[in-house]
């Protein structure tokens, strides 16, 4: 959950967190940017007639972190487990630590710690023992195997209760407990596969802070998520759709895709009324149902703003407000499914103009009717447990 402050860019972080050297001499130039840790490259993954993940690619920088945002289907789950290893690609490249992941994936289960959707530990064992378990997955003995230990059970705050049975802690401990597990061999790059899913939001808050200090210390993080809120911050996303990758890039530049528009937030009392009334104004870019009220999208904010006023007018649809709000990331999501939807039937405007009420029900995994609500999720599925010792096992 987000709490508002900006998220600096992966070399700042760095910097910020090392501090000046002493008796450095002021820099006159730029450092020339490091090499990715994460190449992505026409990136394809079929099931038969199938194609899960369309063409994709993406690069990551070293501490950067960066989100997968996408409803189900999308193709987020299936990139992560080609790019840990997991899943061969039918086509395409990929390199993780300057390994290919088709032709070295064993190497490369070795340089990275992945946390799948489920949290894969073993709920009859003591929290200690699952520590133990995947310490010795990932090669650690002796005195380096407790010094790894005593840190995963501080870093997770389960430090005294060891002795627990995994199965009967709350989701946020075993979340924790899970991430500690998969950091215990200090992996270069983590993939976190919807690591919020199932807790509540004081140990998603915490667990974005874990994420935030790990990154601070150059560890790379790629993160699929529920969340918009949580997507914001990120240092970059990559919004997927139907497989493919439809939008790259900060926050920011993802908003930008209203330059030039205003964006009016409408409530009224006959809000569904009012929608298919808007949608079909020639004047109208976009208009989008968000609980009850509605974002409609103009090219001037004023003629906008009487526009829709001598619409509601008419129709009887009083009393009404109109706003002009900020986009938020969530317009956004909506907006850029949307054109992609317009896309894929051959581009024609009014094809590609789909109710925005379907739209926020594909960003929440559901059905158009289930896109009502308020709650901000790009929607997600779960897969199978124990997928963590398979991405991690030397």
């Amino acid at each position: 959950m987000s709490d508002g402050t900006p998220r600096a860019a992966p070399a700042a972080r760095q910097a910020a967190a090392k501090g000046p050297a002493s008796g450095a001499a002021p820099a006159t130039h730029e450092a020339a940017p490091a090499a990715p840790v994460i190449e992505v490259e026409g990136l394809v993954k079929r099931f038969g007639a199938f194609t899960a993940v369309d063409d994709v690619s993406f690069t990551v920088a070293r501490g950067e972190v960066f989100g997968l945002l996408g409803s189900n289907g999308a193709g987020k789950s299936t990139t992560i487990r080609m790019l840990c290893g997991l899943m061969r690609p039918t086509a395409g490249r990929a390199r993780v630590a300057g390994l290919d992941v088709a032709a070295e994936p064993e190497q490369v289960k070795r340089r990275i710690g992945y946390m799948t959707q489920r949290f894969s530990l073993y709920d009859d064992l003591p929290v200690v023992e699952n520590l133990r378990f995947f310490g010795g997955i990932y090669g650690l003995r002796g005195d380096e195997l407790a010094r790894r230990l005593d840190w995963a059970l501080h870093m997770a705050d389960l430090a005294g209760k060891e002795a627990l049975l995994t199965g009967s802690l709350p989701a946020g401990w075993k979340q924790r407990l899970a991430l500690g597990c998969a950091l215990l061999h200090r992996p270069e790059i983590v993939f976190l596969d919807e690591p919020t899913g199932s807790v509540d939001p004081v140990s998603r808050r915490r667990f974005w802070h874990l994420i935030d200090d790990l990154a601070k210390d150059g560890v790379t993080i790629i993160v699929t998520t529920h969340y918009l809120d949580e997507a914001e911050r990120c240092d970059r996303i990559a919004l997927m759709h139907d497989g493919r990758l439809v939008a790259l890039g900060t926050v920011a530049e993802l908003k930008d895709v209203f330059a030039g528009r205003a964006l009016l937030e409408v409530t009224c009392p006959r809000f569904l009324d009012a929608v298919r009334l808007l949608e079909g104004a020639g004047w109208v870019l976009e208009a989008t149902l968000f609980g009850t009220r509605l974002h409609v999208v103009v090219a001037d904010p004023e003629d906008g703003r009487r526009r829709i006023a001598e619409a509601l007018t008419r129709d009887g649809n009083t009393p009404f407000a109109i706003e002009r709000i900020v986009p938020s990331l969530e317009d956004v999501f909506i907006h850029l499914i949307e054109r992609e939807g317009g896309q894929a039937q051959g581009g024609k405007p009014e094809e590609g103009k789909a109710t925005g009420q379907r739209a926020r029900g594909q960003a929440q995994g559901g059905k158009p009717e289930e896109g009502k609500g308020t709650d901000q999720r790009a929607g997600g599925k779960a897969e199978g447990a124990k997928d963590q010792r398979e991405g991690g096992a030397p």
